[in-house]
């Protein structure tokens, strides 16, 4: 659509391809000069009015005091034919007849004849209007907003460009790629544009588009709202599609971040138009065809969506879940098409629904026959009733003009769909109000009932404070983005009788509402894709039961992931976990990983085979000891017990009692006073038992030297100081215990170290330093004892007791030895069990090797009982 415009003898070309990058791009500055040096007519700008291209003329028009004009692409396209003769290009004509176009233009009208006839708003003065086909393209959009702001006819005169503009408000148009250049035009001169279906999130900036407002809301909250219904339904795992303009672009990329956000993953996204060769929409189609996704997101027109629709049903491509914008989930057109029922179970927003009485009257009573001059009705009432008015031949039947609107069903007739058609109405009462109270303002100032013409400038700054309440109890007002309350009805695509589809209303959103609160669904009434009642699933990959964590595979949505067993001791109670949480140190994972559950606590007890059996081993040791005592005292004035100090073999016997019992305090589970008895109580009576031990291999040892001639050394070693070697000796074991417990006593302890899946419940040490100062002690003595008893191993006599001595020292110091070498390395129960034996081992061996051969005398050999014998004289 070139045209060449001549300024004082110089042709200029005009470039609409520059002019409307430069509009989307917002440069209004820019656009301005373009249209000032090219021949655009504006306000004051005379000199180049004339060259102006002419717009298509206006094709509903009633000119009154105030005017409003309306941008609306009744034609979906522009044709241009070649001459036959001469070849060149005919005048451009639009084509197409768009049905729900035009039920927004007779929307337009009735409102403003409703205002007209109300005494309440603008009383005195009566609205007119003048109306735009925009031909479904940007450049007579653009040229049509231009001819609105200055009222240019066909002949042109310089007080057209040099009077006021003709009309004080736009309303149009209904697509949001047109509308953005009509509002990046007309915003530089505060001239108030609104629309009632151009819905992209891009026209709420504020520095771009200063004077536009709009009644239907911005797609940047559809986008949001369609993502959390996504993510209300589970579906992880979508595809999208988009119109690929500024409607699709903006939308799917508000939906793409919030998405992202709530963790929904995009598998692919494409984009189609209307005039996509066959080849490009079956490229299209093999992407949604091959993809894993079941449900499909469009945020497409519905002019976009039928070709592709078209070619989905030829490939009877079904299964899939759709989700879809307001644009096509209430197009009438799409649900009567029987071939498109692959579409059951659609759900997405719409424009909420309401009943405008007095509208379908209206419309029905529109005919061709009100204004015969006027084509545009024509055009429609061949469209409506798919006839004509001329005598082609052709298929089409001949139009009388008696055809009955109310007998036929479509866009233009469904009473049903008021959705968009309200928005129009609620749009032209909104500059109604603006109009209203700029006026009674200004009467009020100046005290007068007439007043001039509003410039379109101070209707803007009323059309930014309008609030009202429209007849159908909507609360009409604008933020500061122009935008209006978010409100959506939430519609379900389900079959008809007929085969055809119908949306059901099944739920809400409300933006004004808290974030919980917004999205109402009643999921009983709704059907999914096929006609199922069961809710379709789309994820990447299914989800990880508790017990699992999701791992991300390497190069693909977050959505993807392989589904990994929680580590031991790691657990994940949900679905879908991310992370798997450890157990606190006491808990260990059951076997599904769901759960933490206690820890295994092992001590040795009583109730146990080990635990049993040493406590036996124990009771019986204490009853050895315990018989040997009494078999001692029957026999007390026998020269075998008197030997050796049977005082001392009577403490020796005693000790070993304590030493037997002593290991039952290791048996059982630890606490403070049993941690701190077992281990000071062991090395007291153990000690005590040494010390017995020693001071009878002293005797043996004095006993020898004091036959030898003149030695005296038996009075220095006598009973009396054999009683204080005992005392002593033990007093210093008692002393480093005493010590111990009161700098670093032992203490229960839940040892974790060595199993995971179990607690070792043991006795701490407390102090390392004060448990090895006491074997020390009991090794010291020991060795002593038992280098002892080696030197006496060889004195003459029948019954030499340090041969028995050095026997059980040498068993003794063995069991020890070999106790410390596996005590640092043998964990849990099995320590203390090693403990008890070895104590039990010991005390065993000093109880058969000194006393055994005793008793067996006392007991089995009497008449070897004698003084005789034990010196070896028999």
């Amino acid at each position: 659509m070139e045209f060449q415009n001549t300024i004082k003898g110089r042709s200029y070309p005009v470039l609409p391809q520059r002019l409307l990058l430069y509009l989307h791009m917002g440069m209004a500055k820019k656009t301005l000069l373009l249209l000032l040096l090219y021949g655009a007519c504006i306000p004051a700008t005379a000199d180049v009015c004339k060259m102006l291209s002419q717009p298509f003329p206006p094709i509903l028009s009633a000119e009154r005091e105030i005017n409003i004009g309306g941008i609306l692409p009744i034609h979906r396209t522009v044709v241009q034919k070649l001459h036959p003769f001469t070849s060149k290009p005919e005048t451009p004509t639009c084509v197409s007849f768009n049905l729900r176009e035009f039920k927004f233009a007779q929307t337009l009208i009735f409102a403003i004849e409703e205002i007209n006839n109300s005494t309440q708003l603008l009383p005195g003065v009566t609205l007119g209007y003048k109306i735009y086909d925009a031909c479904g393209t940007i450049n007579q959009a653009i040229l049509s907003s231009m001819a609105l702001i200055n009222g240019i006819k066909e002949t042109l005169h310089d007080e057209y460009c040099s009077r006021p503009p003709f009309v004080q408000a736009i309303v149009g148009e209904s697509s949001s790629s047109p509308t953005i250049p009509i509002a990046s035009l007309l915003s530089p001169f505060s001239f108030p544009v609104i629309s009632h279906f151009a819905s992209c999130a891009c026209l709420s900036d504020r520095k771009r588009f200063s004077s536009f407002f709009r009644t239907i809301a911005s797609d940047y909250y559809q986008s949001r709202a369609l993502a959390q219904l996504v993510k209300h339904f589970g579906w992880t795992w979508v595809g999208m599609i988009s119109s690929r303009n500024d409607y699709g672009s903006y939308g799917i990329s508000t939906f793409e971040k919030t998405a992202h956000q709530l963790g929904i993953c995009v598998e692919y996204s494409v984009t189609v138009l209307r005039t996509d060769t066959q080849e490009q929409l079956l490229k299209t189609l093999e992407v949604i065809k091959t993809a894993t996704a079941k449900v499909v997101v469009s945020f497409i027109s519905s002019g976009d969506f039928i070709p592709l629709l078209q070619l989905i049903a030829r490939q009877n491509v079904t299964g899939l879940q759709w989700v879809g914008s307001e644009s096509w989930i209430t197009s009438r057109i799409i649900a009567e098409i029987k071939e498109y029922n692959f579409l059951t179970g659609a759900v997405g927003f719409a424009v909420a629904n309401v009943k405008l009485d007095g509208l379908r009257e209206f419309l029905l009573n529109v005919h061709p026959d009100q204004e015969p001059k006027n084509e545009l009705l024509k055009d429609f009432w061949e469209t409506a009733f798919q006839c004509s008015f001329r005598n082609t031949g052709g298929s089409t039947g001949h139009c009388t003009g008696s055809e009955r609107l109310a007998e036929v069903q479509n866009e233009y007739t469904d009473a049903l769909e008021m959705r968009i058609a309200n928005k129009v109405y609620t749009a032209t009462y909104a500059v109604a109000h603006a109009l209203h109270n700029l006026i009674n303002y200004v009467k009020s100032s100046i005290n007068s009932s007439k007043v001039e013409v509003p410039t379109p400038r101070k209707v803007l700054e009323y059309m930014r404070n309008v609030s009202f309440t429209a007849k159908t109890g909507e609360k009409i007002f604008f933020d500061e983005s122009g935008d209006p309350v978010a409100k959506y009805d939430l519609v379900n695509w389900q079959p008809a009788k007929d085969g055809s589809m119908q949306y059901k209303l099944v739920g809400a959103y409300d933006h004004s509402l808290p974030p919980e609160k917004r999205l109402k669904i009643n999921q009983e009434l709704m059907v999914w894709a096929e006609n199922s009642r069961q809710l379709p699933v789309s994820v990447c990959t299914e989800s990880c039961p508790p017990g699992t964590r999701k791992a991300a595979q390497k190069g693909r949505p977050i959505c993807c992931y392989d589904c990994i067993q929680c580590a031991h001791g790691e657990i994940s109670n949900e679905t879908d976990s991310s992370d798997c949480i450890p157990c606190d140190l006491e808990y260990l994972s059951n076997e599904s990983k769901d759960r933490c559950v206690l820890k295994v606590i092992e001590f040795l007890s009583y109730t146990e085979i080990m635990g049993i059996v040493l406590s036996l081993c124990s009771l019986i040791g204490a009853l050895f000891s315990s018989i040997v005592s009494f078999v001692f005292y029957l026999h007390k004035e026998t020269p075998i017990v008197r030997a050796n100090n049977s005082e001392l073999s009577f403490l020796l016997l005693f000790s070993l009692t304590l030493c037997f019992l002593c290991s039952l305090t290791f048996i059982g589970r630890p606490t403070e006073l049993s941690c701190m008895l077992r281990h000071t109580a062991f090395g007291i009576t153990f000690v005590l038992c040494i010390s017995c031990v020693l001071g009878k291999t002293i005797v043996v040892l004095m006993a020898f030297k004091a036959t030898l001639p003149g030695s005296n050394v038996i009075k220095w070693f006598g009973p009396p100081q054999q009683r204080l070697s005992v005392v002593i000796l033990t007093l210093i074991q008692v002393l480093i215990c005493v010590l111990w417990l009161t700098i670093s006593p032992p203490f229960p302890y839940k040892n974790m170290r060595y199993y995971k899946d179990k607690i070792i419940l043991e006795c701490n040490l407390g102090s390392a330093v004060g448990f090895w100062a006491v074997l020390a002690y009991i090794g010291l003595l020991s060795v002593l004892c038992f280098i002892l008893a080696f030197l006496a191993r060889k004195l003459p006599d029948n019954f030499n007791e340090a041969k028995f001595i050095t026997f059980s020292m040498l068993i003794f110091c063995a069991v020890w030895i070999t106790f410390f070498l596996a005590y640092v390395s043998t964990p849990g129960k099995f320590t203390v069990a090693l403990e008890i034996f070895a104590i039990l081992a010991s005390s065993f061996a000093l109880l058969f090797c000194i006393f055994a051969p005793k008793c067996y005398i006392i007991l089995l050999k009497p008449e070897q009982n004698t003084k005789k014998h034990m010196i070896g004289k028999e």
